[in-house]
């Protein structure tokens, strides 16, 4: 039996063209907990009520800013069942902006790294002939061999926490 929808209510296709996401994003959402099931019309199509629009929307807005999908899952469970999570986000927010502070700092010390590395390369080239090999990635170890113990921050963040576990076994 068809759960039906009281009010005005948007199928699927309405609710993705108004918000700008696919059908399959809704679905996503709703699976995650994210946006409420919706009602059902009776030849069993989903039928979300009006406030539907409002929430995917505050999804979108936060996900642009770093909460995740399970993150948001949390927060909407505690609104859904009355509770006030407003502290737990700001306490989030204020995680994610420290840690994005550090990556920041992180990625700053690579280009300045990389700027080194390529004014030096610069001088290297002008005294190397064109079908010569100058050596730079060479040179660059000979000149930074500390480089060997760190980590890219522009290497993937799976892999780069299992190098770094693993240089933290061996060392």
């Amino acid at each position: 039996m068809p759960i039906r929808a009281s009010g005005p209510t948007l199928g699927s296709g309405e609710l993705a063209r108004l918000t700008g996401v696919s059908r399959d994003t809704l679905r996503l959402y709703e699976r995650r907990r994210l946006l409420p099931a919706p009602g059902r019309s009776e030849n069993g199509y989903r039928r979300y009520g009006a406030a539907a629009a409002h929430r995917v929307r505050l999804i979108r807005a936060a996900l642009s800013i770093g909460f995740t999908i399970d993150e948001l899952g949390e927060i909407f469970a505690a609104r859904d069942s009355g509770i006030a999570p407003c502290r737990q986000v700001h306490a989030l927010a204020t995680r994610k902006a420290s840690v994005l502070e550090a990556r920041i700092a992180e990625m700053q010390r690579l280009l300045d790294s990389l700027r080194l590395a390529l004014s030096d390369w610069d001088r290297e080239l002008r005294r190397t002939g064109p079908h010569e090999r100058a050596g730079l990635l060479e040179r660059f170890l000979a000149l930074h061999p500390e480089s060997t113990a760190s980590v890219s921050p522009l290497m993937s963040p799976g892999l780069k926490d299992r190098l770094q576990r693993k240089q933290g076994r061996t060392s």
